[in-house]
């Protein structure tokens, strides 16, 4: 008994040892980060900032952080941030936001609110802390400012695949655009202003992996994506889209997207209404779907090719307009 008593002892010793070890090199190693982009010229201030957790945990938590990135312009304020890990398992964390925080854009300033929003990241170990699988979850998800928008589930999942390619997964269900966005998008179209749902499934390879590089200089710009299946329902209109396209050096698309689309009569009118499509175009488009569309034997199902090359997409020879580059600020 008393040996056994030894033992314990000394195990819970060196446990408590391991983890003041821990907790101090996590804490140094949060704040050397802090003060290093301080010195890159970011905002990146907090009034109060410890690890906490023992026996088990290295528990981050800051208060009233404000962080602001001056390459891009993008700030952000949460009251709290916490950043969570087994201590026994320090590559995987998870990180939880507050249920208010604010952002902030060269062009607008937004509140976002939630039930909850927070993420699971397993990180290679070693410095470099590249990204190899993460899941957010989101819920009531609402979106102020000039204008106002709401989600009200986000589910989204990545694995890393290979050296610089990631497979994502995303499930979006109660969507409310901005009213601008709507307006813009729709004109005076009657459709819903929710959207049921949306699905994608996709790999997209990058210029680099997703690193602790990717939030301290440059996100990496993706290169290649193979859309395995795109999937949304808004009223009456449903659409599923495949392809694989690739980005040039600019971040434009070029590839072939196959499309299946029901009631896709109200697509162009929309298109049309909104102003994306001018009005020859779209009796053009009109008239050639509606013969594709009869040939599958169903006037109101289509299957097409949409056709991506130097920021155009085409419709066989019919253009459909402007496509903008794909680039991650």
């Amino acid at each position: 008994m008393k040996r056994l008593l030894i033992v314990i002892l000394v195990a819970a010793g060196l446990w408590s040892a391991y983890w003041f070890v821990g907790a101090s090199g996590t804490r140094s190693a949060l704040t050397s980060w802090f003060d290093q982009r301080r010195a890159d010229g970011w905002v990146a201030d907090y009034s109060d900032f410890g690890v906490r957790g023992f026996p088990n945990r290295f528990d981050a938590t800051w208060r009233d952080l404000s962080v602001a990135d001056p390459a891009t312009g993008i700030a952000l304020d949460l009251p709290i941030f916490q950043i969570l890990a087994l201590s026994y398992r320090p590559n995987h964390v998870i990180a939880v936001a507050p249920h208010e925080l604010q952002i902030a854009t060269p062009e607008e300033k937004f509140t976002l609110t939630s039930d909850q929003l927070r993420a699971s990241l397993r990180l290679q170990a070693g410095t470099a802390l590249v990204l190899e699988q993460a899941q957010m979850e989101g819920t009531n998800l609402q979106l102020s400012g000039s204008d106002t928008g709401a989600l009200d589930q986000l589910n989204l999942a990545t694995q890393r695949t290979g050296d610089t390619t990631y497979r994502y997964g995303i499930e979006a269900t109660g969507l409310t655009p901005p009213v601008t966005m709507l307006r813009d998008l729709l004109g005076d179209t009657a459709l819903p202003d929710r959207m049921e749902t949306a699905q994608l499934d996709a790999t997209v390879t990058f210029d680099k992996p997703w690193d602790r590089s990717a939030l301290e200089t440059a996100r990496p710009q993706p290169q290649q994506i193979d859309l395995t299946n795109l999937w949304a329902k808004w009223g009456v209109m449903e659409i599923r889209a495949t392809g694989d396209l690739t980005m040039d050096e600019l971040g434009f698309a070029s590839g072939t997207l196959a499309v299946q689309a029901t009631n896709w009569q109200d697509m162009v009118a929309i298109a049309q209404q909104s102003g994306a499509l001018p009005e020859n175009a779209a009796k053009m488009v009109m008239g050639v779907l509606g013969m594709a569309a009869q040939s599958s034997g169903n006037p109101d199902k289509l299957d097409a090719e949409i056709t991506l090359r130097n920021g155009q997409a085409m419709l066989g020879f019919i253009p459909l307009g402007p496509v903008p580059p794909l680039r991650l600020r």
